[in-house]
């Protein structure tokens, strides 16, 4: 499981929870909740009461009932003046605490100094009866109040009392007993909940024309563009080369937007009358509703809007309508995947439009039981603490777990379920400490993230693992603690998720009219910020620094320390070759003679019988194949800190990581760092240039750059031609392959002669400045 050389703490642990999946017991959870360990609760449901005495001088009562269980104690609100309250409340107490044999309800009234006891219901813990979902809900019943000595008196409490599991539907609205020191004002921030992200299109506005501008300067052709702006998203045309009052530009402007529309489309045509000064002719209004959607590349009719303008006449804003007009094609694209996270990390590809989506395939299952050796995030009462829960996101649909107060080890054992469209998508996993609930720093603390990468589950199998969590701090990477996670893919049908391999990763729109690499940086980070601030909406908020960690805001920033990952993965991945080259000049200088031998033998046959070739070929990949089997990967992938290059990374480095965007460091730090990647800079400038060489040699056989390194190429090309044609392929093949393989005594130190020649050939460096 451990990855040689890695460090022990930062490795994947296989863990065995006693989840309900596989389970024979019959006291396990309902198959909704077979990916996490059992739960149990005691649940009490107060719904109403009747006939309550008054307490009061006025002869009325303004009552609430008040839960105890041992040191736990839990309230409803209070009704003013009301003998008949309705409260419809439930409280869950962790059976884990419970450290009472009584359950104890008591009605009181309450009152300025003291409050009154109305009347009391006990229970014993052991005579309270299960409940199993899919079960129906407990029916609620009256119980008679008694008085501190046990007599019956005036009033009656409905109640439903039972005890059950995190199954329950009663448990994401409960009154929970580990959290009896948030609060009520702190409760929603604490409670599970499931976000939908909201429904991005792209928006295409092909600007056209424009007629009959009227500019303010009549004396100098107008200078005009048109300045497009869709929230905080502004766009410009490049400025129309057609100097008269109808420019033109034909040019296609994208925006992201999300539903349902908000804001209108505003497009102004401006006139540039100095290099710092433009002037608006016209604007128009679009709204969003009203567009066409296109959901392939077929084109849409244009439409000619009329231009307003709007000037100040005695303190007052005046529109005055005039007869200037814009040509436009604008509508919203169907037929594109928006992109809202990273391209590494995607976890949908479908298109915008839900017409275009093809069955799902599977269903991704996430039991997220626990964490444990978690870092105190905060300081609180002088001690530390950390108040932990677990975001998760994939597709449209985010899950966040609800929060455990204080605790280093909090277990949330909630289960969730997700569609699957595509089985190349990655979902992620983050932790974090709540700095919402009373006397937390108003800020959600990273604790740390794993991504899971769907393609590499097997279906059916349960994957419990407990994954490392990591961060990146200013001084290093840091491991905050560990999650355990249970993981099921099920597949649907075989057949559909084979056939998925063979389709396009993206729809087709984005083959057929490609977006370039600048519009979709700009577009996506366009789309991260309208998720980021729609979520931040949500009551509870899942707030802007959780879902820019959660989407990899930045991981298209600079960093020397990806750059030397990425670097070492370049030459991992070559490694295999040159590992063959090697092999291959053992081979050919006899260094085991008899492998050289067999690889003679094998040569001959595969040119006495070339037919033999490719299937030689794919047998060999089969047996390649077949023979990795054994070593298959058994577990999902996780966050690697040597592959990172995480782990002895250099202090400087990390700080210029962690350096805002512009730079907040010093003239003399930044003046370093310019001149340290300026060096970087020139080394791989200096590799771009000789592979830039090396394929210009090759062009330059027959360009006649050198006319007489041409003139001997040409010939040999002729010569070569004569040969070819006159003797047997296999022939020319036996004897190449016999003279590359031959024995190191018929072999020279100097190097051969094309090798000479090609070295020898001019390149167009020589005509760089």
């Amino acid at each position: 499981m451990q990855k040689p050389g890695q460090n022990i703490d930062f490795a994947l642990k296989e863990t065995s929870p006693k989840i309900g999946a596989g389970s024979v017991t019959g006291d396990k959870l309902c198959s909704t909740y077979d990916l996490v360990e059992q739960m149990h609760y005691l649940y009490v449901r107060v719904v109403k009461a009747k006939e309550l005495p008054g307490k009061d001088v006025t002869g009325s009562c303004d009552p609430y009932v008040e839960v105890k269980l041992g040191n736990y104690r839990g309230m409803t609100k209070h009704f003013e003046k009301r003998s008949n309250p309705e409260w419809k409340q439930v409280f869950a107490f962790s059976k884990e605490r419970i450290q009472a044999s009584i359950l104890e309800v008591v009605v009181k009234d309450k009152d300025v100094v003291l409050d009154d006891l109305i009347g009391r219901i006990m229970f014993d813990l052991n005579e309270i009866p299960k409940r199993v979902p899919p079960d129906s809900p407990l029916a609620p019943q009256w119980y008679r109040l008694e008085d501190r000595h046990g007599r019956k008196v005036k009033g009656e409490l409905m109640l439903a009392v039972w005890m059950g599991t995190q199954a329950d539907e009663a448990f994401s609205d409960a009154w929970h007993s580990d959290a009896a020191t948030v609060g009520p004002e702190g409760v929603t921030h604490i409670r599970s909940k499931v976000y939908l992200s909201p429904k991005l299109w792209y928006v295409r506005v092909n600007v056209i024309e424009a007629q009959d501008l009227i500019p303010h300067d009549k004396t100098k052709f107008p200078e005009v563009y048109v300045k497009a702006m869709l929230g905080n998203q502004t766009l410009r045309t490049r400025i129309s080369q057609t100097k008269t009052l109808n420019p033109m530009w034909n040019e296609d402007l994208m925006f992201v937007v999300a539903e349902p529309f908000e804001e209108a489309l505003i497009l102004a045509v401006e006139d540039r009358v100095a290099p710092n000064k433009d002037e608006t002719l016209g604007r128009c209004a679009i709204p969003l509703q009203n567009v066409q959607r296109r959901l392939d590349h077929r084109p849409l009719n244009s439409r000619w809007f009329n231009l307003e303008k709007h000037i100040m006449v005695e303190g007052e804003q005046k529109e005055i309508k005039f007869a200037s007009r814009i040509h436009l094609r604008i509508f919203l694209e169907g037929g594109y995947h928006v992109l809202d996270e990273s391209t590494h990390y995607s976890s949908d590809l479908r298109p915008t439009a839900k017409q275009l989506w093809k069955p799902s395939i599977g269903l991704l299952e996430v039991g997220i039981i626990s964490a444990h050796g978690l870092m105190p995030m905060k300081s609180k009462d002088g001690k530390g603490t950390t108040d932990a829960y677990c975001v998760a996101k994939y597709g449209q649909k985010w899950i966040r777990t609800r929060t455990i107060v204080d605790s280093f080890t909090p277990k949330w054992n909630e289960q969730y379920t997700w569609e699957v469209f595509d089985t190349c998508t990655v979902i992620t996993f983050g932790a974090f400490d709540n700095g919402h609930i009373p006397g937390g720093s108003g800020k959600d603390l990273r604790i740390g993230k794993v991504r899971i990468r769907l393609s590499t589950l097997e279906a059916d199998r349960i994957y419990t693992h407990s994954y490392p969590l990591l961060v990146f701090h200013p001084s290093g990477i840091k491991k905050t603690g560990e999650i355990q996670l249970a993981v099921r893919f099920t597949c649907l049908s075989l057949i559909n998720m084979l056939h998925m391999y063979s389709q396009p990763l993206l729809p087709k729109m984005h083959y057929i009219h490609p977006l370039s690499v600048l519009q979709l940086d700009s577009l996506r980070h366009q789309a991260m910020n309208i998720v980021s601030a729609r979520l931040n909406r949500a009551e509870p908020p899942l707030r802007k620094e959780i879902v820019e960690y959660m989407l990899d805001v930045d991981s298209h920033m600079w960093s020397m320390r990806r750059s030397k990952a990425n670097f070492f993965r370049i030459m991992n991945v070559l490694s295999g070759l040159i590992a063959v080259g090697k092999w291959f000049d053992q081979i050919c200088n006899w260094r085991n003679p008899i492998t050289t031998i067999l690889i003679h033998v094998l040569f001959i046959i595969l040119v006495l019988y070339p037919e033999l070739i490719l299937p030689t070929v794919f047998l060999y990949l089969f047996l390649i194949g077949i023979w990795n089997f054994r070593w298959r990967p058994r577990h999902p992938p996780h966050m690697d800190t040597r592959l990172s290059h995480a782990d002895a990374v250099h202090p400087d480095e990390l700080d210029e990581e962690f350096d805002t965007f512009p730079t907040s460091r010093s003239s003399e730090i930044v003046r370093m760092r310019y001149d340290r990647l300026r060096s970087i800079g020139g080394r791989v400038q200096t590799v771009i240039g000789d592979l830039a060489t090396q394929g210009e040699r090759f062009l330059s056989l027959l360009s006649w750059r050198d006319p007489r390194a041409t003139t001997l190429f040409v010939l040999f090309c002729l010569i070569a031609a004569i040969v070819l044609y006159v003797t047997p392929f296999q022939v020319v093949a036996l004897l190449a392959g016999i003279y590359v393989l031959r024995h190191p005594r018929f072999r020279h130190k100097l190097p051969s002669v094309p090798l000479n020649l090609f070295r020898r050939l001019p390149a167009r460096s020589d005509s760089l400045l």
